[in-house]
């Protein structure tokens, strides 16, 4: 279980090898995205992300199954949820910044921390690129404390995004949240921006921490992205 003492450090999205110690067997299952900037979550409830590890003959390839589920707002706490499943594959870091080089001066191998998700199905036209900036220590699903902050890269039509992730729906600490809001801010950039704009998603049984700020959305046409395909595509239910 995470710990009052445990540091939070987020790093900036354009660090292609950041020394984040992301156990990925770890991160697979169910996530709360419990805050945001994604505008298509303001009308929406109960939204999770569950990652499952693909099994692959190639060591080079690492690739799980993505699936984000949630319900509006309007709909009873007990109905389906929508559904959109992808597929994450793990980009490799530029040949300059491959591995970096541990303290007892061996290499080490690059944090498996940027990946491509792409659509199934009707939705493989649809693509788009995040990758985690922070997590705590441990990130099991048994770790009610686990957190971890999420980036999505803008494309040429879609501002960037992000989305802070917890172990239950009750969330993290106020504390906590805070805390990451603040690192967020320091980073500077599109990042700072961003985090100014934070808001918490409802949860159905969970009372808001606090009022949840407004952020402006605007109408977007272009290529098909995740967001895209989750804000603007008609979803089939669980």
């Amino acid at each position: 279980m995470a710990t009052e003492t445990e540091s939070v450090v987020l790093h900036a999205p354009d660090v292609h090898n950041p020394p984040i110690e992301l156990d990925l067997d770890k991160f697979m299952g169910t996530w709360h995205v419990t805050h945001s900037t994604l505008p298509l979550w303001k009308s929406k409830k109960d939204v999770t992300i569950t990652y499952a590890l693909k099994p692959s003959s190639n060591a080079t390839t690492v690739q799980f199954l993505d699936t984000v589920e949630y319900r509006s707002k309007s709909d009873p706490a007990t109905s389906s949820r929508s559904r959109v499943v992808g597929v994450d594959t793990l980009l490799a870091p530029p040949e300059s910044s491959q591995s970096s080089t541990s303290a007892d001066g061996s290499r080490a191998r690059p944090a498996p921390t940027r990946y491509k998700w792409r659509g199934k199905g009707w939705l493989a036209v649809a693509s788009s690129r995040w990758q985690v900036l922070g997590c705590s220590r441990d990130v099991g699903p048994s770790n009610t404390g686990a957190w971890a902050v999420t980036y999505f890269e803008k494309t040429l039509f879609t501002p960037p995004g992000l989305d802070v992730y917890a172990r239950t729906p009750a969330g993290l600490p106020p504390a906590l949240v805070r805390a990451l809001v603040r690192e967020a801010e320091a980073l500077g950039g599109d990042v700072a921006h961003l985090a100014r704009g934070l808001f918490e998603v409802e949860r159905s049984g969970v009372e808001p921490s606090s009022s949840a700020e407004v952020v402006d959305a605007s109408h977007r046409i272009g290529p098909v992205d995740k967001v895209d395909t989750l804000t603007h595509m008609a979803l089939s239910p669980s």
